[in-house]
């Protein structure tokens, strides 16, 4: 009986002393009065005008730090502006239309796609091409196609071809999922 009471409030104490870690670096501060010099108060203060969380520089070209905690995982205090929403549909069909190209880069949540130099099937010339999806629209503003030979880039009438069967592709399979 002792020991099982003795393993309860040893759980209860390691847990009480893991939360208190995750605190300013004080363990036990129930909001009483600070005793720190200017210097470090001014250290300890947060640009209130952007939401991100990287180290801002003020006059003295010193680091200020921006303090976070674990509850700052779980809400969503991101600037809605930064945040790059990619439209699934235009994604899945340039990765389609383009698969003939050896994939080099590719960041699904800024929305950019890029290849290396591959040659279409039945085609002699080698092609690279950089696909940039802007927004979550299914709209050819949302697509923006950089497409280019070893000798430079391609005509416009070329670029806009493939900027056409991907759309033609998205809408198809856009309407496919509608289906089900």
């Amino acid at each position: 009986m002792i020991t099982r009471t003795l393993l309860k409030s040893t759980a209860i104490l390691g847990l009480c002393l893991s939360l208190a870690g995750c605190g300013d670096g004080k363990l036990f501060s129930w909001g009483g009065a600070s005793a720190a010099n200017p210097q470090q108060k001014a250290s300890n203060q947060l640009d209130h005008r952007s939401g991100y969380n990287e180290p801002l520089a003020d006059d003295t070209n010193r680091t200020i730090a921006k303090k976070s905690t674990v509850w700052d995982l779980f809400g969503n205090k991101g600037d809605p502006n930064i945040t790059v929403e990619v439209n699934k549909y235009i994604w899945q069909a340039s990765l389609e239309v383009l698969d003939f190209l050896p994939i080099q880069e590719v960041d699904p949540f800024s929305g950019v796609i890029v290849t290396g130099y591959g040659t279409p099937p039945g085609g002699g010339r080698a092609y690279k091409a950089t696909v940039y999806v802007t927004d979550p629209a299914l709209d050819a503003r949302s697509l923006k196609v950089s497409i280019r030979t070893r000798g430079g880039a391609v005509s416009p009438d070329t670029q806009r071809a493939v900027e056409d069967a991907i759309l033609t592709r998205a809408r198809q399979l856009r309407i496919r999922d509608s289906k089900l």
